[in-house]
């Protein structure tokens, strides 16, 4: 077995042995500047050196590859350190040349010199990264195939300004941080062009800081691809390689996702949407893409919203603690597999929200946290660092890098795998300073507020570029006080966003459904009172994941009374809901009433489906989704004033409540009547915008979707009675917990289902 002949220099060698020392024990923030190749001038001569640090290896030659021939290098250090001198003419260009070594085994193998090639990322990208205005800093940072001067090879860049070194590692050198470290570039970030590496390999960064012992592997921020948990390497994947059929649906969507455009959102968390029957294997990208439009299609839902599918790290969990927020999770396959989701998705109609977490990132230590070394990502100020009620991190958003980081972030989804929007988690946490923390644990800011000023115009950037680019994406607010302006332009002080969750009506309803129909008099308030402020700010009707977990029970089992009522009650719900101004969300199961809670370990229940209440149910969904997106008039004007008109709101004694919603036209008009007792009504009067006729299209206590049958007639005439301030009124018969929809077209059951 060949061993190491350590020698003595080259007479001519000008290394300083410190510098050898520095390289061998990897503490090296500048191997470029020893390694690759050199020349000098020496007595008038120009001389050439290569220098090569293969601990691995047992000799090392230099090939020069324009005149084939072979020149041994020296070993001047017993860990593996080479160098191999030869004299040039009067100049000396950049010497084409191979690296030929041999094993300690006796085995051969010739590489490129990965100190041979220039950096990729130029002063200027560094300059603008610096000022936070490098918004496709992905296509740089990362790890990126790449073709430089014929060779293939891999470019590495990775921004660590506090550390004293970082390598590039994976099974391609034997996980040995010594063999490749990274080049430190001004502005902190490192770069190393790797040749022959290919797609799918794995690699980590090797982080040595500069407090003592502290070293450290860690995911690529800016990584594409990622392992397979419970492996956390980074992967390497080419963006360039999928083949996009969805312009048609790029060409239409601004028209599609206007605020006076159809909204009903899908809520989806992948990994227990539905799983393998057999075995409860999670389902691929491929195959929900298929499951998931059928069932939108069919049930009227015009998006999914997905939480997070950016990598993290455990199965039991809803995704937000995102350790790569640049790659989509691989547990439900590659890059370009999620891609042909978001494409089938486009290609049939059905537009794709993602749920993105800038407010905080979790301690993992393969993740974002003390990346370098030093408070990087989050913030060095105790005050502002952690949120202690998640146990995570705060982004540093007042940082250029990282506020680029995350800006870029965006714009890379929307770019790269052509999503058409956002819903932003946790707003409120990152709005106030002293979100979830008491007297004593924050510190106002410079005016001496609560306000975190940072935050505010980080999100104000983050519309605006995304807008920017992108016009007609969607960017949606979970935001859970009374934070003035959201949903406003930041040239009046706004954050920029297209829509807010209207948590106030979620909560005030759900509370309402709660009563015991009995009490429901007295509270009619609670269902009234979100119009006082519905056009504030434009909404969305949220009933999410977070209403069916933690011991907040399913939608149908929130419903009092027997197992009757609670399916009448949540069809009286879905008809208050789709009516209300305001564009629509609701989580998977809620279609089918699920019974129990949702888990983030199992699948929904989906063989509810063949039972008889919870079949009807979901029939009735698909009634309410397909006639919502047929009628302008339930949301044609969701943000403006017109769009709504009370009928009737103090009606307590019988516990009804009416409005009338508007379009563009009187024929658009729909009337919605809600009658939130268990007691039916006959012969109830009330006024309508228009002689008509009038027209139940749909009645949630039909027999087909599990009610009792009592119902109008085919066409409704009304009587000459001015009443609720129209010259006219009609006289219904309203079913025991309730809701109709009436508008001056009749509505087939074939337009319906």
């Amino acid at each position: 077995m060949p061993e190491r002949q350590v020698a003595n220099p080259h007479p001519g060698s000008r290394l300083d042995p410190a510098e050898i020392e520095a390289v061998v024990a990897g503490h090296h923030a500048a191997p470029s500047r020893i390694l690759g190749w050199h020349w000098y001038r020496l007595k008038g001569r120009i001389f050439v050196a290569v220098r090569a640090f293969r601990p691995q290896e047992a000799r090392v030659w230099i090939y020069k590859t324009d005149v084939k021939s072979l020149q041994p290098a020296l070993c001047l250090h017993a860990a593996g350190f080479f160098e191999c001198i030869w004299q040039e003419g009067s100049h000396a260009p950049q010497p084409a040349y191979r690296l030929r070594l041999q094993g300690r085994d006796g085995s051969r193998t010739e590489i490129e010199d990965p100190y041979r090639f220039p950096p990729r990322l130029t002063d200027f990208d560094r300059h603008l990264f610096s000022e936070g205005r490098f918004l496709r800093s992905w296509r740089k940072l990362g790890a990126h195939p790449y073709n430089i001067d014929g060779v293939n090879g891999v470019s590495f860049a990775v921004w660590a300004p506090n550390a004293l070194r970082v390598s590039v590692i994976g099974p391609f050198n034997d996980w040995d941080e010594r063999v490749h470290p990274m080049q430190s570039q001004v502005g902190g970030v490192w770069e190393l062009f790797i040749p022959n590496l290919v797609e799918g390999e794995r690699y980590k960064y090797c982080v040595l800081g500069r407090q003592q012992g502290y070293q450290i592997d860690k995911m690529d921020p800016y990584g594409f691809h990622c392992q397979t948990r419970p492996d956390t390497q980074s992967r390497i994947w080419s963006l360039d390689k999928y083949e996009w059929q969805d312009q048609n649906w790029l060409r239409q969507r601004a028209q599609r996702q206007t605020l006076d455009a159809p909204l009903n959102i899908y809520e989806v968390h992948l990994g227990s949407w539905q799983r393998q029957p057999e075995d409860g294997r999670m389902l691929n990208y491929r195959q929900l893409a298929h499951r998931l439009v059928d069932h939108c299609q069919r049930l009227g839902y015009t998006h999914v919203e997905l939480l997070p599918i950016m990598e993290h790290p455990l199965d039991q969990s809803w995704g937000y603690q995102v350790t790569g927020y640049y790659a989509p999770s691989s547990r439900f396959g590659t890059p370009d597999d999620f891609r042909y989701f978001v494409d089938h998705c486009h290609r049939h109609g059905i537009g794709v929200l993602l749920d993105w977490v800038p407010a905080h990132f979790p301690k993992d230590g393969h993740g974002l946290s003390f990346f370098d070394g030093s408070h990087l990502y989050e913030h060095e100020d105790l005050w502002k660092r952690e949120h202690r009620e998640w146990d995570t991190l705060i982004f540093n958003f007042g940082r250029n890098e990282v506020r680029n980081f995350l800006v870029s972030n965006a714009l890379f989804w929307l770019e790269e795998y052509h999503v058409d929007g956002f819903r932003v988690d946790a707003v409120a946490a990152m709005l106030h300073l002293d979100f979830a923390r008491a007297p004593g644990e924050w510190q106002p800011n410079k005016h001496g507020g609560n306000e975190n000023l940072e935050a505010v115009a980080f999100l104000q950037e983050f519309n605006r570029e995304t807008h920017r680019a992108f016009p007609g994406i969607l960017t949606v607010a979970e935001e859970s006080t009374t934070w003035p302006l959201v949903t406003q332009s930041d040239h009046v002080g706004g954050l920029g966003f297209d829509l807010k969750w209207n948590m106030g009506w979620m909560h005030d309803t759900l509370d309402y459904f709660k009563l015991d129909p009995i009490a429901r008099k007295h509270h009619l308030h609670l269902i009234t009172f979100g119009l006082t402020y519905a056009y504030s700010e434009r909404f969305v009707l949220a009933f999410s994941h977070d209403e069916v977990v933690h011991l907040k029970k399913s939608q149908l089992n929130k419903m009092p009374g027997d197992r009757w009522q609670q399916f009448a009650s949540l069809r009286l719900l879905t008809v208050y809901q789709y009516g209300h101004p305001g564009k629509k969300l609701n989580f998977m199961g809620n279609e089918f009433a699920q019974d129990g809670e949702w888990s983030e370990t199992r699948s929904l229940d989906w063989n509810l489906q063949t039972e008889p209440w919870h079949g009807h149910f979901q029939r009735f969904v698909q009634a309410v989704g397909r006639l919502y997106v047929q009628l302008p008039a339930l949301w044609l004007k969701d943000t403006l004033q017109e769009g709504f008109g009370w009928i009737d709101f103090s009606d307590k004694d019988n516990t009804v409540v009416s409005f009338a919603r508007y379009g563009e036209y009187p024929a658009d008009t729909v009337v919605v009547v809600l009658n939130m007792t268990p007691v039916p009504r006959s012969n109830y009067h009330i006024g309508v915008p228009h002689a008509g006729p009038w027209h139940e299209i749909l009645n949630s206590d039909a027999s087909e979707f599990g009610g009792s049958g009592l119902l109008n007639g085919t066409a409704l005439h009304p009587g000459p009675d001015p009443m609720h301030g129209f010259d006219q009124s009609l006289a219904l018969t309203l079913p025991p917990l309730g809701g109709l929809w009436l508008h001056s077209r009749p509505v087939t059951t074939r337009e319906r289902l």
